[in-house]
């Protein structure tokens, strides 16, 4: 009879079930581009912080590239974070 594994197999990479309190905390302070649930991304912002309103009210603020103004957005509307590497954009200019 043959094994059944219920584990991942080897070479699947498992996604991130949702963007939580804990991952955004990893970017505060890093240029990263926000794609959010229904699709849109925010391009290169600079994550300056999480606002905790409630248990189910966190917010997350970023400014824009060159902008002072702060901009929040709620946590549970983000999918993902991207990284940015600013040595590439720094090369680029």
């Amino acid at each position: 009879m043959l094994e059944q594994d219920s584990g991942p197999r080897d070479g699947v990479v498992k996604q991130m079930d949702g963007f939580c309190m804990n991952s955004a905390k990893t970017f505060v302070g890093r240029n990263v581009n926000l794609h959010l649930k229904d699709g849109a991304v925010i391009v290169n912002v600079l994550l300056t912080g999480i606002q905790r309103v409630s248990r189910k009210n966190n917010f997350v603020e970023y400014a824009h590239t060159g902008n002072r103004k702060i901009s929040r957005l709620p946590l549970r509307n983000v999918a993902w974070a991207e990284l940015i590497n600013s040595n590439i954009l720094h090369k680029a200019a």
